[in-house]
């Protein structure tokens, strides 16, 4: 697995890392009247994230039309489409930023939707986002996949994952899953336990933030991810 994502692991650090905490480091950066789609909006929470996080871009939501996190949307101050879990409602190329937390393992057909997303990105637009790794089933998932898997699919529609970032590790998710205890969803922030005892191990053998989140990542119950199209002229002219 090294050889194939060692290029995506991040240099900086091997925090464990949310969808949410990618969308308010990218937020800032975005242009006044910049597109941000969240793919898979369910009940429209990251509207509150990115009305903070890009308070000048232009959010719609868009979703099947019947989940549970459909049904549970009761907001209305924000745009919301529909769609049929493939071909999404934009114009080509049309798209800054496209945000999905925790979907893709919903999505009948990962594939043919990553391509679209492909489509309607701008050159040069970022797709951030989450998925399970070895996470439970959980309302009505489909698919669990490896950061290797996740690399092949989205570099298959056209897209390039620039950086992977271990999540939640997989016990944890395991375990709150099966006990059901309230407390143990603060897992979610920080660094969940077997995260810490990885953090030990890198302390104690002096391994690099690259190492330390590859090895995260081997366990991880969710990853985040920061995915480029680029831009082809950026190619030409280097």
């Amino acid at each position: 697995m090294w050889d194939a994502i060692r290029d995506s692991l991040p240099t900086d650090s091997a925090r464990q890392t949310s969808a949410t905490d990618l969308a308010s480091k990218v937020g800032p950066t975005l242009h006044d009247g910049a597109l941000v789609v969240d793919v898979g909006c369910g009940s429209g929470v990251s509207l509150d994230l990115f009305s903070n996080a890009a308070p000048t871009s232009t959010w719609v939501g868009v979703d099947i039309e019947d989940s549970p996190e459909v049904r549970a949307r009761t907001r209305d101050d924000g745009e919301f489409r529909t769609f049929d879990g493939v071909n999404l409602p934009f114009d080509d190329a049309s798209v800054d930023l496209v945000y999905s937390r925790q979907v893709l393992e919903h999505v009948r057909h990962p594939e043919p939707l990553l391509r679209d997303i492909c489509r309607v990105m701008k050159p040069g637009a970022v797709f951030i986002g989450s998925t399970s790794h070895l996470e439970p089933y959980h309302s009505l998932s489909l698919w669990n996949y490896t950061p290797v898997g996740f690399k092949v699919i989205v570099e298959d529609a056209g897209l390039r994952l620039q950086e992977i970032r271990p999540g939640i590790d997989g016990i944890a998710l395991i375990k709150r899953a099966y006990m059901r205890e309230p407390e143990m969803n603060s897992w979610f922030s920080g660094e969940s336990p077997l995260n810490q005892e990885i953090d030990d191990w890198a302390r104690a053998g002096g391994h690099g933030p690259s190492a330390t989140a590859y090895r995260k990542l081997a366990f991880c119950g969710q990853f985040a991810f920061w995915i480029v199209k680029d831009n082809p002229e950026s190619h030409s002219n280097s």
